[in-house]
């Protein structure tokens, strides 16, 4: 039995040998390329925090949420299906060891679609008092799409540089042997940016503050990178 094990074990060695030989042994070219494209995001999500500690007319956190979903109707946004509750606290414990008012707290996501909208959600809460509004991040809905169509764009560059290197050469490109995905890279808004934040509107954009703000977010950059080779002929 051990022997029979042997046997198998040299023939195995031999063989992944013999096809590491033969691969390296044939002429091939590598080449590298990228493929990149910028979108405008489709899915924004803004954080809405409330908190009677903050508010500026001591209103409950019922009353806020009251004078929100009103907001977000009165700009046609479906309250059920596009704001969510993220979080949720008090000061309860404390309310029974120092005798203090209990303060309530809520944090909510609200997803829009287009930068005119967000721009007006942050408006129409500033001015009902609701200010500790930030942009969490956008997104784009189709991004694997994206993804794989920039990479098939790459792949082609890749056949194209690999010919035109071959051509000098008087030699003719083959089929491919090998195709690595190297790289993607998304540059998608991850938690608070600069020039988006926004905590008190009215301290920052005066009169306008009542004006929709964003008319355009940043375009999301997406880009691929692809290393193919091929046979040489």
């Amino acid at each position: 039995m051990k022997k029979i094990l042997l046997l198998l074990i040299i023939l195995v060695t031999q063989t992944t040998t013999f096809a590491q030989k033969n691969y390296i042994d044939q002429p091939f070219i590598e080449t590298v390329a990228n493929a990149d494209t910028l979108v405008i995001p489709d899915k924004i999500f803004i954080s809405i925090n409330l908190n009677e500690a903050d508010s500026k007319n001591k209103k409950s956190v019922e009353d806020q949420e009251k004078m929100i979903e009103a907001t977000l109707k009165s700009l046609n946004i479906n309250t059920e299906k596009d704001l969510s509750l993220l979080d949720f606290s008090s000061n309860f414990k404390n309310y029974f060891l120092k005798g203090q008012n209990i303060i309530k707290s809520k944090m909510y996501s609200l997803l829009v679609r287009d930068a005119v909208t967000a721009g007006k959600v942050l408006a129409e809460l500033e001015s009902i008092g609701i200010s500790n509004v930030n942009i969490e991040r956008t997104e784009y809905s189709k991004e694997e799409e994206l993804i794989l169509a920039l990479k098939s764009i790459a792949v082609r560059k890749t056949k194209q540089t690999a010919e035109k290197l071959a051509h000098p050469l008087s030699q003719k490109v083959g089929k491919a042997i090998y195709i690595s995905d190297l790289n993607t890279i998304s540059n998608s808004l991850q938690g608070k940016a600069p020039g988006i934040t926004i905590r008190g509107m009215s301290s920052i954009y005066g009169s306008r503050a009542t004006d929709p703000i964003y008319t355009e977010f940043q375009k999301v950059k997406f880009e691929v990178q692809v290393s193919v080779k091929y046979l040489l002929e």
